[in-house]
């Protein structure tokens, strides 16, 4: 059975360290890669709409924290976390950017691979904290 606390606690953990960790490998380590590789076709936000980047953050920690709480529902660990968040955000990515690249023309072929692969790294630092978190959390009565 779902503990409701532990997926509102995780999704609300995991959307702050998503935004957290996104901020720090997307806009600061690999910003100047993602420039050079971006498309000329694709209309970029001068600002980015962050409500929209936090609720994507969200619902991303929300699936992580169903997977863990599924996967290891008595006792999470940090390895598991890692390895759980790390496989679902990279194959939710490589989904997303090969249905992109099937039907829109400004999808860069070297970001359908790097992308995922950064994010699955992300997905994974994330489900690593959410692991950590989850384990002390006392199990539902």
């Amino acid at each position: 059975m779902l503990d409701t606390k532990k997926l509102v606690v995780g999704t609300l953990i995991g959307g702050i360290a998503l935004q957290l960790g996104g901020y720090l490998i997307f806009d600061v380590a690999v910003a100047d890669f993602y420039a050079a590789n971006r498309s000329p076709q694709l209309l970029i936000r001068e600002t980015p709409l962050r409500w929209a980047a936090a609720a994507g953050d969200f619902f991303m920690a929300a699936l992580i924290t169903l997977g863990i709480v599924v996967r290891r529902a008595d006792n999470p660990t940090i390895g598991a976390g890692l390895l759980t968040g790390g496989v679902i955000a990279g194959l939710a990515w490589f989904s997303i950017h090969f249905t992109q690249y099937a039907f829109r023309s400004e999808e860069n072929f070297m970001l359908i691979f790097v992308d995922p692969l950064l994010e699955a790294i992300h997905g994974g630092i994330a489900g690593a904290i959410l692991a950590a978190v989850l384990a002390r959390i006392p199990k539902a009565a």
